[in-house]
């Protein structure tokens, strides 16, 4: 694909995350409410590229943009006309197939599907602990959060144990062609932030399937966690600011922003002297209140460390204190992405170099599409 028409697919990908799609319940592995992760979203490809797009939440409720039946079969996205270049009609998309280790279960009967689902076309992930020591507070809570609902409502489990995952994994790999893990993890009360839980699951995991594995948590207090989590067979890994400005950090994120920016600036030397350059990444949620010079600016700072910025658009969740937050606009993650992609491009630092992780899937968000020369 040439870089104009990959920007342009990325503008056309920032106008259906940040505006959401109305979606009649098309056929197709359908997503999910609630929990953690890319919630309220569900998958869909354009041009071979895979995206995942809000239809459960109240923002795609009001979407101009609605997935329906193509007349002469398949899927599209109509309501297109205000789109860039001034293209009308349909976006053809197609859907990837519910996987087949749903239909699975344990010898105790937990469905496999309670233990991990598919993100994307051909990620696993699974939240490892579905609770965290700061969700019932909601003054101290990530406003955003949503990880004790799936929990709630009876369709995940409050622990994964390791052999649950690995089991999983096998099987996911087997059947569906899974080609990475994702493990993430409420934050426990401990001083290794969840690293102790990643290690032992990644463990389990590489003496069942060879496959390659990306830890989420934050930063532990102890730096050898992190040779600790490479040796158990934890391929990379992510520590998420989410945003980066104090004020914005203090409002978004009251309890985890008592770690500061300049910790966790430490945190991401200390790790990618460990897992290499390329290998750490972090979230970084626009639309939130930073400003797309504060974004562009910390993400400098991150790329000459060797720390992917995984730039994404922040999607409201239902049932969360940020449910009725604004999505940024096209033209601001546009913006944005070019300023970050231009500057990955500059320093070789590429989403598709990682081993495994939410930047090398790149489905929430468009700015592996920027990554190029433009």
């Amino acid at each position: 694909m040439a870089e104009h028409d990959r920007r342009a697919l990325g503008r056309r990908v920032t106008e259906l995350q940040v505006h959401g799609v109305v979606d009649p319940a098309v056929p197709g592995n359908p997503g999910r409410r609630g929990g953690a992760g890319p919630s309220d979203h569900r998958a869909l490809s354009i041009d071979g590229t895979t995206v995942m797009v809000p239809v459960y939440n109240a923002l795609a409720g009001s979407s101009p943009y609605r997935l329906d039946t193509a007349a002469g079969g398949g899927l599209e996205v109509s309501g297109l006309a205000a789109m860039a270049g001034g293209e009308t009609g349909a976006l053809a998309v197609e859907t990837p197939p519910e996987p087949r280790f749903y239909g699975l279960a344990t010898a105790e009967g937990i469905p496999y599907r309670s233990i991990a689902l598919l993100h994307g076309r051909d990620v696993l992930a699974t939240t490892l602990l579905q609770t965290c020591i700061r969700f019932r507070d909601r003054s101290q809570s990530c406003q955003f959060c949503a990880i004790e609902q799936s929990l709630e409502d009876g369709r995940t489990l409050v622990r994964k144990t390791p052999a649950q995952v690995a089991e999983v994994a096998e099987a996911a790999v087997r059947l569906d062609g899974v080609r990475q893990l994702v493990l993430t993890t409420g934050t426990p009360n401990s001083d290794d932030r969840g690293a102790r839980l990643m290690a032992e699951t990644a463990a389990a995991v590489k003496a069942r399937v060879d496959l390659p594995i990306q830890a989420q948590c934050e930063p532990p207090e102890d730096p050898a966690w992190y040779r600790r989590m490479k040796d158990a067979g934890v391929d990379s890994l992510g520590m998420h600011l989410e945003v980066v400005e104090e004020e914005v950090r203090r409002r978004i994120l009251p309890g985890k922003s008592e770690l500061g920016l300049e910790r966790y600036m430490e945190a991401f030397a200390e790790a990618v002297a460990v897992f290499g350059r390329g290998q750490v990444s972090t979230y970084l949620l626009a639309g939130l209140g930073d400003s797309a010079a504060s974004l562009i600016a910390v993400s400098e700072r991150l790329i000459a460390l060797g720390v992917y910025p995984f730039v994404v658009p922040f999607v409201p969740i239902a049932g969360t204190p940020l449910e009725a937050h604004p999505a940024p606009s096209t033209d601001f993650m546009v913006a944005v992405y070019t300023a970050v992609g231009d500057r990955l491009r500059a320093s070789d630092l590429r989403s598709e170099a990682m081993a495994a992780g939410c930047a090398k899937c790149g489905a929430c968000s468009a700015l592996s599409l920027f990554e190029g020369t433009p």
